[in-house]
């Protein structure tokens, strides 16, 4: 994990109001944040970002965040990155799928604000 940027975010997420909502935030607290509106932007710049976390929203046009998820979760240059799940999809079997394949939380849009968002990642960066 020595290769990572501490303060580096990627934000996997294709709704530009709440990408920007939660980059803004992220920037108060210290986070540079890449920002990708397509899965396939976002497997790519994380293998070649090495971002601290993964914000990844389940619901993309044109893959699955679960696809993404597992793929970065198999691929040995990513699979220690933290990812967490920022998903309009509050359904258990979506939990317990997200978990399974190795996401550190999931987070509901709809129960949580951009603070709480910086502050539930620093504290996950905290811990490893």
């Amino acid at each position: 994990m020595d290769t990572m940027d501490t303060k580096k975010i990627l934000s996997i997420e294709d709704d530009a109001f709440l990408s920007g909502l939660v980059s803004g935030k992220l920037a108060e607290h210290g986070f540079a944040v890449i920002a990708a509106n397509l899965g396939a932007i976002g497997i790519k710049e994380a293998k070649a970002q090495k971002p601290a976390l993964i914000l990844l929203d389940l619901m993309l046009p044109d893959m699955s965040g679960f696809d993404i998820l597992k793929e970065v979760k198999e691929d040995s240059e990513t699979k220690d990155i933290p990812v967490v799940i920022l998903s309009n999809l509050g359904g258990s079997g979506d939990l317990e799928k997200a978990l399974a394949l190795g996401a550190e939380r999931y987070l509901v849009k709809s129960n949580v604000l951009p603070e709480e968002i910086a502050e539930i990642i620093e504290d996950i960066l905290s811990k490893n």
